[in-house]
């Protein structure tokens, strides 16, 4: 069966067919790194990591672009509050990117450009622009891209530039002839540090956002390329612009296919850091072990939204650990995948639809009662191998089974201390909420007068 992959573009599941036979190239928008990744770049990390591991599975060379934005009005600020550079920040933060990433299993790109590095390339790419009436400076200083002078512009959000435009403004001062026209270059202003400053035919100043990528995705991998991925809210403005740029300057489709991966929500809202209601990966891993947060992920659909809870992880944990005490019956032989096999067939038709993760792990889990009912090596073998693609089921069963109980312990106990903290404060709802909530795990607690124990239901 041959790969389909939903085209954000199109709305459509396509045949996969890379540009140049055998090598599929890659381009997902990394991380503006100025604070730690939280849960929502976790899930965008893993869905990706799996896109290449199973491209890579099919027999095709990846070249997996994943970039860093090291220069955001974000990071100038939170480097000017820290009372650092900005480069001793970023570098601070994409090394903390990488522990992170590491933890949860997830492979490297191939490269990893960072915005700062590729400066002269976006001047390149705006002179181009320019010379083709697509851009023009305003009276700020800054360079914008006008977006009605771009035919087919709002194709990848389905929105007319009418309905773009709706609800927008034009502020008095921003020299925008459009309220949909956006900036490729941002003129320097006297707070900025030196460093956020580089010289320029337009006047000293530094890219915009949108330009960063469209200059480093042609760079590495060309005008025009394969896959090109993301969170789906950088679906507009983000790719949308990009789109325009790229196409804008070349006269050529910048990405075959657009994948975006959906949300991790809390009490169904977008997992943000502008909205505050975000779980740093950090956090997470203080409480559960990185596979289960992997897995967590794997086993939901990458378009599907994805709701995070202390629940919803245990129960995630409970079943990576069901699979986990199947291969602790058996030794699992060390083999090649045979995808002759009807279950290796069932695992990869999933994969082939779009990467369907919740179909290929639930053959994971028929995998596992048949070994837990024939104790065959091979059959572990084959569970253990398949779910190696999916950077699953590598680490010793024993020890996996031991660390989660350890680490189950662990939070189950930090609850309890939480909870009378709250009693302490007179707290008593929020008290008898975390109660509730290790009731709903199966965690029966009693109360005596020299302090709480618990127990498993």
């Amino acid at each position: 069966m041959k790969l389909r992959i939903h085209n954000t573009l199109t709305r459509a599941l396509e045949n996969f067919s890379p540009l140049e036979p055998g090598h599929v190239r890659m381009y997902v928008c990394g991380m503006t790194v100025y604070d730690l990744c939280h849960l929502g770049h976790a899930r965008s990390m893993v869905a990706f990591d799996v896109v290449q591991r199973w491209l890579k599975v099919l027999g095709y060379r990846v070249t997996y672009v994943r970039n860093v934005t090291d220069i955001d009005d974000k990071i100038i600020k939170r480097a000017l509050e820290n009372g650092e550079t900005i480069r001793a920040l970023t570098d601070r933060m994409v090394a903390a990117l990488h522990q992170d990433a590491d933890a949860l299993g997830i492979e490297r790109p191939t490269l990893e450009p960072r915005a700062m590095d590729y400066v002269p390339q976006m001047l390149t790419m705006i002179d181009a622009l320019q010379n083709k009436g697509l851009a023009y400076r305003a009276h700020t200083g800054d360079m914008n891209f006008a977006v009605r002078k771009f035919p087919g512009y709002g194709q990848l959000s389905g929105k007319s530039l009418d309905q773009l435009q709706a609800g927008e403004r034009v502020a008095v001062d921003d020299g925008k002839q459009d309220p949909l026209d956006f900036v490729l270059w941002k003129s320097a202003k006297p707070t900025e540090p030196e460093e956020a400053k580089w010289s320029s035919s337009f006047g000293t100043g530094r890219p915009g956002w949108h330009i960063e990528c469209s200059a480093m995705a042609c760079e590495l991998l060309g005008e025009s390329f394969d896959i090109h991925g993301g969170g789906a809210d950088l679906q507009f403005p983000h790719h949308e612009n990009e789109i325009a740029q790229s196409q804008g300057a070349f006269g050529k489709p910048m990405a075959q296919i657009w994948m975006h991966n959906g949300f991790i929500n809390i009490d169904n809202e977008k997992m943000s850091k502008s909205l505050g209601n975000f779980f740093t990966i950090r956090d997470v891993l203080e409480v559960f072990e990185a596979e289960t947060i992997r897995f967590f992920v794997v086993r939901s659909h990458y378009r599907s939204p994805l709701n995070y809870s202390d629940v919803h992880l245990n129960d995630a944990r409970g079943a990576l650990k069901r699979l986990y005490t199947a291969l602790s019956l058996v030794k699992p032989l060390d083999i090649a995948i045979d995808w002759n096999n009807p279950f290796a067939q069932r695992f990869q038709a999933a994969m082939n639809e779009d990467f369907g993760t919740p179909e290929a792990v639930a053959v994971l889990f028929e995998l596992a009662s048949e070994v837990n009912r024939s104790e065959s090596p091979q059959i572990a073998g084959l569970l253990k191998a398949l779910g190696g693609t999916l950077g699953l089921l590598q680490d010793d069963p024993q020890r996996f089974l031991q660390a989660g109980s350890d680490v189950n312990a662990s939070a189950i106990q930090m609850q309890i201390q939480a909870r009378a903290n709250a009693k302490a404060a007179k707290n008593f709802a929020e008290a008898d909420r975390i109660r509730q909530e290790l009731t709903d795990l199966g965690i029966v607690l009693k109360d005596s007068p020299t302090g709480t124990t618990w127990e498993r239901a």
